[in-house]
């Protein structure tokens, strides 16, 4: 026992990088946040298992499919960024509620959340369908080869539009009252019909048409809807529910919730378009290397989300946590949350470097047996491993800025790493530099040389506004 609690002391202990004045002891704050924070991760390496398997079953049609569906994400990002950053309003504006103990407050903010996501739903539904060709082109699919495909892929996943914003909402702001578990079942629900549905209409199993890539796009859209009764029927529910909503309830705008909901929103707008921007343009420079570069990207994306599913499951908890200890008027423990998941990190981070790096042979092989797409993918994995640990520190340290509200410097960084920096990283790799040494590959490994590149700066960047502590004055 005593040897245990050296360990503990040893990985989790903060004496002296934080002032633990409050009465709660650090290792019960250990607790807290570990129990928001695992399935928020496992929801993400669940939701990244079953876009992989996805990937893997779209994959056995062959390069240019997987290309085709790939070449769908950057856009589908794009035409959900808006409810995205509202989401994210809801999230940080809801637990600083929660920590106030206004529970009506709370249920207010989820209402007026929802409204405004429903008319933006509608009209996001609407131009997917029937204008989303032009933003294809623009992500770099090329006629004869992947824009048909593409185009039949993103009109069936649009109609679905509004279904995935109103689960996006509802989970956003469960996650601000720290209920992940709730958000974990609803994404898990969906994703195990998508799977399903998946290699029912993808091959023509269990009596259903092959349907090829179309049936790929009805399933991920019929997923969407199941996700979004899901998540409906969370918030119906009346016991021990902290947002509990009930059918045809009236409520009506407020000026400090919209204030405080465009506050945080505007700001992750900014943000959420510097990041889609960047990954658009760098999406399109690897597809202009080509077809094989882009289908290696996509496979080494698929397992390297890993990494982004464990910190950003950190990140959520320290969301909420740091916005229901503002809410309660105690800063020095906002402050130990973000010190706590700085150290979490770090272990989490020394683990996946070791999972990928052993599993950098065989993990291609799940998804294509082109050899040279497998060898590049696995030495597109051993560099990529250099901004595991940089990634997995900026999106922690993210989700504690956001849920205190300093969204504008995370906008900021972005702007400057994602939007900037990144794809001028990825340009110089890709094409000069593959130019000038042709045999060293760097058309395939230049997009994840520039992912450490982005990763380093980025993590460097909010370190030195985490470190300053400004960020605990704010208000919402």
């Amino acid at each position: 026992m005593e040897f245990d609690s050296k360990i503990t002391n040893f990985l989790f202990s903060f004496k002296r990088e934080v002032d633990e004045g409050d009465n709660e002891r650090l290792k019960d704050m250990y607790k807290r946040i570990l129990i928001i924070a695992w399935p928020s991760a496992l929801e993400g390496i669940m939701m990244t298992l079953m876009n992989s398997f996805d990937t893997m079953m779209v994959g056995r049609l062959g390069s240019n499919a997987i290309a085709s569906v790939g070449l769908c994400a950057q856009p589908r990002m794009i035409l959900l960024l808006i409810a995205q950053s509202l989401c994210m309003g809801t999230t940080a504006v809801v637990a600083r509620r929660k920590g106030e103990g206004n529970q009506r407050a709370a249920i207010s903010t989820l209402q007026q959340s929802l409204a405004l996501i429903l008319i933006v739903g509608v009209v996001m539904t609407i131009f997917g369908m029937f204008l989303g060709a032009p933003l294809l082109k623009l992500a770099g699919a090329k006629e004869g080869e992947t824009l048909e495909d593409a185009i039949i892929y993103f009109r069936y996943i649009s109609m679905a539009f509004i279904f995935n914003y109103i689960s996006l909402c509802i989970c956003a702001a469960m996650r601000g009252i720290g209920k992940t578990r709730i958000t974990m079942v609803v994404h898990m629900i969906a994703n195990v019909v998508n799977v399903f549905l998946n290699y029912c209409l993808i091959f023509g199993h269990f009596g259903f048409p092959a349907l090829g890539i179309k049936g790929a796009a009805i399933a991920t859209a019929i997923g969407g809807v199941v996700s979004a009764g899901a998540a409906i029927g969370a918030v119906l529910r009346k016991k021990d529910n902290f947002l509990c909503l009930r059918p045809w309830q009236k409520f009506r705008f407020d000026k400090d919730t919209l204030r405080s909901l465009v506050k945080v929103g505007s700001g992750t707008i900014a943000e959420s378009v510097f990041m889609r921007v960047g990954f658009l343009l760098n999406g399109k420079l690897i597809a202009g290397v080509s077809t094989a570069a882009y289908a290696t990207n996509q496979i080494v994306q698929q397992v390297s989300g890993l990494t982004f599913c464990l910190g950003d499951g950190i990140g959520a908890a320290c969301t909420s946590m740091v916005g229901q200890s503002m809410g309660a008027g105690q800063k020095k423990k906002a402050y130990a949350y973000a010190k706590l998941g700085q150290r979490i990190c770090l272990y989490v981070s020394i683990f996946l470097i070791i999972f990928i790096f052993t599993g950098r042979h065989w993990m291609p092989r799940l998804f294509n047996d082109e050899p040279q797409i497998l060898y590049a993918s696995a030495l597109c994995f051993v560099v990529c491993l250099v901004g595991v640990y940089p990634q997995n520190m900026r999106v922690m340290i993210s989700g504690c800025l956001r849920g205190a509200g300093d969204v504008r410097y995370v906008a900021l960084v972005s702007l400057i790493s994602v939007a900037i920096l990144r794809p001028l990283a990825t340009w110089f790799f890709c094409y000069p530099m593959n130019n000038w040494f042709p045999g060293m590959m760097f058309g395939f490994i230049g997009a994840w040389i520039s992912f450490d590149v982005d990763s380093l700066v980025r993590w460097l960047l909010l370190q030195v506004r985490i470190n300053k502590g400004e960020w605990v004055n704010i208000k919402l």
